[in-house]
């Protein structure tokens, strides 16, 4: 790691060098970054279960440095998580420069060495981001080459290591290729009438070294696949206020710990329509996958090391109980899912607009099982090394693994105040997403006021009900939001569960802005649970403490 990085560093110097050079006529150069830094002084809280507090304080922060020019841009982060915030693991741990990159821009042709990040398509099968809310960053250390300056052409090629925590998967090697081809920059007739059709295609190969897997009471080891092979193939059209988008996956036998080490092909097929114009939308989307999760190392378990990722088709709702209950998109085992979202926005000025207009919005997301039937066990019960189960491509399940219907309405009553309201029926089977805790029935309220008193001081306040037989029963949620422009905001909130518990767990903050600087303080609860970004979610633990966040961008 160090030779590598020792390497990088020069190289990133000596191209700089040169840009410099180069740019005679033009010697701007950019200095960037940002620092990022969240602490957590715990308090150990044995009512909400925290657990022992070996720490005096916990932190994850972040710094990025980079310089832009002309011809070339660097960039490098220095990470100290040697003592994270509650809920990562052990490999989490560490501190250093994990991430340093150098790029080359060209008339046309941009070439990155380094750590980087990309996707090909939705991310069926190469999605490298970071997430830092979840601990995620499995970006990509080797070399990429984007290409543009060919007309209606995007060409991508990288190769590399994929970084898991504080290592790079030195046994696993990534490869892969994504084109994009626009046809309407071809045809005249076809901006003339406002259609734009791409058709794209991307493939991912990730070349393994074998390790012993045994069958479990036998001496038989499993015959693992050292190359596997993923492609994508997609195309969108769009004309006028409609849209179109077809995406279908392929992914070659790859057994791993995700789906019990089977030899089973993965595929993933998603449909999606749209239509929008001034005051009306729609969206329905449909999505069919199995055994869709990839990782550049079989045997890893977590939220690491995936070399693609999997969106889930159900609303990422901001409401506090409404995101009580997230949905973990289901990429080993497979699932339909199912999304609509409507729309409509009432004039001004109808009986039913008022004034001011009225908004509405319906979101129905419905995630159901695949019709699987098992195939023959092996010789001691297990289905490791065979195909695992069989389906019918086009039949649904008859599980459900997640219901979410919602209507929203948002309507401004005058000048100063604006209203927020939201019911949601949902049903969250959690022996699925979690692995316990059975079928869970919800019905949340939400109200949201805002009363602007001028225009620097607004108060905004949030009442919430969710209403359950399961679980822990019922939970309150309350808040109170005052925002004093430029420079201050003042929190005040309370999660109570009034059903079996009795816990409150309530939160206290002022957050302080000045240009580039944001610094936030407060103390309270965090009730355990799981927190998720795009069908990824992270279990996190109750902590109780002193919490401050640092923001600068620069």
């Amino acid at each position: 790691m160090k030779k590598s990085l020792r390497l990088v560093i020069l190289l990133v110097a000596g191209l700089l060098a040169i840009s410099v050079k180069a740019q005679e006529d033009d010697k701007k150069v950019v200095f960037h970054g940002s620092v990022q830094s969240d602490i957590l002084v715990p308090e150990q809280d044995d009512d909400i279960n925290t657990g022992e507090v070996n720490d005096w304080a916990l932190t994850n922060t972040y710094v990025d440095l980079g310089l832009r020019s002309k011809f070339v841009d660097v960039g490098t982060r220095l990470e100290f998580t040697k003592h994270p915030l509650p809920g990562f693991e052990d490999d989490f741990k560490d501190n250093g420069i994990p991430h340093i990159f150098v790029k080359g821009k060209f008339k046309g042709v941009d070439i990155t060495l380094g750590d980087f990040y990309d996707q090909f398509g939705s991310g069926f099968i190469f999605r490298a981001y970071e997430e830092r809310s979840l601990g995620i960053d499995n970006a990509i250390r080797g070399a990429k080459v984007n290409v543009t300056g060919i007309k209606g052409i995007q060409l991508k090629a990288l190769g590399g290591l994929q970084r898991r925590y504080w290592s790079w998967s030195k046994d696993s090697r990534v490869a892969g290729a994504d084109l994009e081809l626009n046809i309407e920059q071809y045809s005249q007739r076809m901006r003339d009438k406002n259609i734009s059709w791409m058709i794209g295609g991307s493939y991912v190969l990730k070349n393994e070294e074998d390790e012993d897997i045994i069958l479990s009471g036998t001496n038989y080891r499993l015959n693992l696949p050292q190359n596997v092979h993923a492609f994508d193939a997609r195309t969108s059209f769009r004309k006028g206020n409609y849209s179109l988008l077809a995406e279908y996956a392929w992914k070659s036998q790859d057994p791993s710990f995700d789906n019990g080490y089977i030899y089973r092909h993965g595929q993933a097929l998603m449909l999606s329509a749209s239509y929008s114009k001034r005051g009306l939308s729609a969206l329905i989307q449909a999505k069919r996958s199995e055994d869709m999760s990839f990782r550049s190392q079989r045997s890893m378990t977590g939220i690491s090391a995936f070399l693609n990722n999997m969106p889930a088709f159900a609303y990422q709702h901001t409401y506090a109980l409404a995101a009580l209950y997230p949905y973990a998109t289901q990429a080993a085992g497979g699932e339909w899912a199912f999304q609509g979202e409507f729309g409509y926005n009432f004039k001004r000025n109808t009986p039913l607009g008022g004034k001011y207009g009225t908004k509405v919005k319906l979101n129905i997301s419905h995630i159901r099982s695949l019709d699987k039937t098992p195939v023959e066990p092996s010789v001691n019960g297990s289905t490791y090394g065979t195909e695992g189960y069989s389906t019918k491509f086009f039949k649904v399940g008859n599980e459900t693994y997640y219901q979410d219907i919602n209507v929203q309405l948002e309507k401004k009553i005058n000048r100063s105040v604006k209203l927020n309201l939201m019911y949601m029926n949902q049903r969250y089977n959690k022996d699925v997403v979690e692995g316990h805790g059975g079928v869970i029935k919800s019905n949340i309220a939400v109200a949201e006021g805002k009363f602007q008193f001028n225009k620097k001081v607004t108060l905004r306040a949030e009442a919430q009900y969710l209403a359950t037989r399961q679980d822990e029963g019922d939970w309150c949620y309350g808040m109170l939001e005052l925002s004093v422009l430029p420079y201050f905001m003042f929190t005040l909130s309370d999660m109570w569960n009034c059903g079996e518990t009795n816990l409150h767990y309530y939160m206290g903050s002022v957050t302080f802005n000045y240009k580039a600087h944001r610094l936030m303080a407060g103390y309270g609860r965090t009730r355990a649970g799981y927190n998720c970004s795009g069908g990824v979610c992270r279990y996190v633990p109750a902590s109780r403490g002193f919490q401050m966040s640092y923001n600068l961008n620069f």
